[in-house]
């Protein structure tokens, strides 16, 4: 069912929260247990392992070099770059996985969302109270961004490249300087890693945050060149 899309670990309610489906989470733990090793070939390649991989993908183009496991969900319209998409992720229609970006285990990505190049989406399993990462639709992650555990990315968000993303990670206004839901991009904005000074015993030190530089017209579309102008304007590179 979570290779066909027809149950997902996780999902946004109509409140807007992240419901995680447990019962699917333990059924792709059970399997690591239940399943055996076995050995597979894909061309001169060999594998070993308990989870083969996936071999349907009505509707999707797969570029050689690109890696997904069985029990992972890829819509149709998906590209996948020479990329990896995990057990228990679910990948929906008209993304872009691009060259060497990471889907890790549960992690729900939306439609339209373009992963760049290096990016890597955290993966989770366990503890069992930890919930998967999620990029809704529409969404851009910059070159070599990480979004990891617990954390969120809002709808049309672009997130510059680089940026570090925990379920902890302070997120900032600029504009303001209110400090917004940690962990979470708000929808329709550019945000990119910065960091904030914090007096410490041994002296004044930069913390690690996310800063949201400008907020966006909703259903804005990602133009380039609006887009660098955006980070220009603060210093920063796509």
């Amino acid at each position: 069912m979570l290779d066909t899309g027809s149950a997902r670990v996780a999902a946004v309610s109509s409140t807007g929260e992240v419901v995680v489906d447990e019962r699917a989470r333990r059924a792709i733990l059970l399997a690591f247990r239940v399943l055996g090793m076995a050995r597979s070939q894909v061309g001169d390649f060999h594998h070993h392992d308990r989870v083969p991989l996936k071999t349907s993908f009505d509707g999707v183009r797969v570029v050689p070099g690109a890696i997904a496991r069985w029990g992972a969900h890829v819509a149709p319209g998906v590209v996948l770059m020479p990329s990896f998409v995990d057990i228990g992720a679910h990948v929906d229609a008209g993304t872009m996985v691009d060259t060497w970006a990471t889907v890790g285990s549960c992690a729900q990505i939306g439609k339209n969302v373009h992963l760049s190049g290096g990016a890597g989406i955290g993966g989770v399993l366990e503890p069992p109270d930890t919930v998967p990462v999620v990029v809704e639709d529409d969404a851009l992650i910059g070159s070599r961004a990480m979004i990891m555990e617990g954390a969120r990315v809002g709808r049309g968000a672009v997130v510059g490249a680089g940026t570090v993303l925990s379920a902890s990670t302070p997120v900032v206004d600029v504009r303001t300087g209110e400090e917004l839901d940690r962990g979470r991009v708000p929808d329709w904005c550019v945000a990119v890693g910065g960091t904030r000074d914090r007096e410490f015993p041994g002296g004044t030190f930069g913390l690690p945050c996310v800063l949201v530089l400008k907020r966006l017209r909703e259903g804005w579309r990602h133009d380039r060149a609006e887009l660098d102008e955006i980070l220009r304007e603060h210093g920063v590179n796509v």
